[in-house]
């Protein structure tokens, strides 16, 4: 069984189950992976696997006093088209490492497509959620607002958040105004609806943290395991 490949969310879309009944879904892009790099116990004290994924350009090279544009700084540097040699590869955007077993048989330069999911039931996909920027309570932490009537000063506000002379601080952990979103976020035990291996297409039902084209990691779902193993 394959422990994670990489890909990119393309969308949602509503999908008919066996019920009848139309249910959300997300259309993710998965794959194809290549395996960058090989850890195992004897070199680096564990085992595990390097995938990447979504190729990268090379930096161009540019004249004397010629500025580089902000697209191009996004290009691959010389130490990364270095490590992608190694396994006879182009540099890729997306690359992440995930342990295996010591007994897994993946090699350097292997290709891995979203056909590995083929028999996998439910998935977990992990994602960075969509960045909000500086916001209240009221949309970061669900606070109600005050009267609006005339005279009111407590509209939108959070209202007292100190102590009197004891403690005479705020306590760690009050709901405040800040900064929202932009966080590493697991959506567990979605389940497979469709596997399409010549797109490289999975489609899974319910919503997938992250804005369209942001980079998922897509695992067989670690609770639902659990739960077969158990019964």
């Amino acid at each position: 069984m394959v422990p994670c490949l990489l890909g990119k969310k393309i969308g949602m879309t509503q999908v008919w189950d066996a019920d009848e009944v139309l249910r959300p879904a997300t259309v993710i892009e998965v794959g194809p992976c290549v395996v960058m790099q090989v850890k195992t116990e004897a070199a680096d004290g564990y085992a595990a696997v390097q995938l990447g994924y979504d190729d990268k350009n090379a930096r161009r090279k540019h004249g004397k006093g010629e500025r580089r544009r902000s697209v191009e700084r996004r290009g691959a540097n010389r130490a990364e088209i270095g490590h992608a040699k190694k396994a006879g590869v182009t540099p890729k955007r997306f690359v992440r490492e995930v342990r295996v077993d010591a007994e897994h048989g993946y090699e350097l330069g292997q290709e891995l497509t979203v056909e590995l999911f083929a028999d996998v039931a439910f998935v977990d996909v992990v994602g960075t959620s969509k960045g909000k920027g500086f916001q209240g309570t009221i949309k970061r932490h669900g606070f109600s607002r005050g009267p609006s009537s005339h005279g009111s000063m407590n509209v939108r506000r959070p209202g007292s958040i100190g102590q009197s002379a004891s403690p005479s601080r705020v306590m760690p952990g009050t709901r405040m105004s800040g900064h929202m979103g932009c966080v590493r976020h697991t959506e567990i035990s979605l389940r497979v609806v469709q596997v399409d291996p010549q797109r490289n297409v999975l489609i899974v039902c319910g919503a997938v943290p992250g804005p369209n084209g942001g980079y998922v990691q897509i695992l067989p779902a670690r609770r639902k395991a659990g739960q077969e193993a158990s019964k």
